[in-house]
């Protein structure tokens, strides 16, 4: 069972990235699909005042990457490691917030694809990724 508030979730385990960038992840979806939010600040723009394309790639590979645990075994979140993730850049956003979902579209004993899509508050879709990820006991 899920938390009330995704923040405090016990799945989700906080990085220095996370606290660094500070955007939340989100595991409350009966259906698997993790959630990133981050709300824009000055600090997350490029040289041309908009949403750095790393942090737009870091969100996604963060809700995939959930996601895929997910997949595997939703009441014991298993830990991941991205094989691969290709990000395509489809829209710029310079201020608010946006969320990126990740979405199972299928996988096995040890693999699980993943699809995500980067929205704006407004609804544009900013950017898309499809990854592979792989489960494993290392911590």
């Amino acid at each position: 069972m899920h938390s009330a508030r995704p923040e405090d979730d016990p799945k989700v385990r906080r990085s220095g990235c996370q606290n660094a960038i500070g955007f939340e992840v989100d595991l409350s979806d009966p259906d698997g699909r993790a959630r990133c939010h981050l709300t824009i600040r000055a600090d997350h723009l490029n040289s041309q005042g908009i949403l750095h394309g790393g942090i737009i790639a870091m969100l996604l590979d963060v809700a995939c990457g959930n996601t895929a645990s997910a997949w595997f075994d939703r009441d014991d979140h298993p830990l991941v490691l991205t094989l691969s993730l290709n990000t395509s850049y489809v829209a710029a956003v310079r201020q608010g917030r946006v969320t990126a979902t990740g979405r199972a579209t299928g996988g096995g004993r040890t693999l699980a694809y993943v699809t995500g899509e980067l929205h704006s508050d407004d609804g544009t879709l900013i950017a898309t990724a499809a990854g592979v990820f792989k489960r494993t006991t290392k911590r």
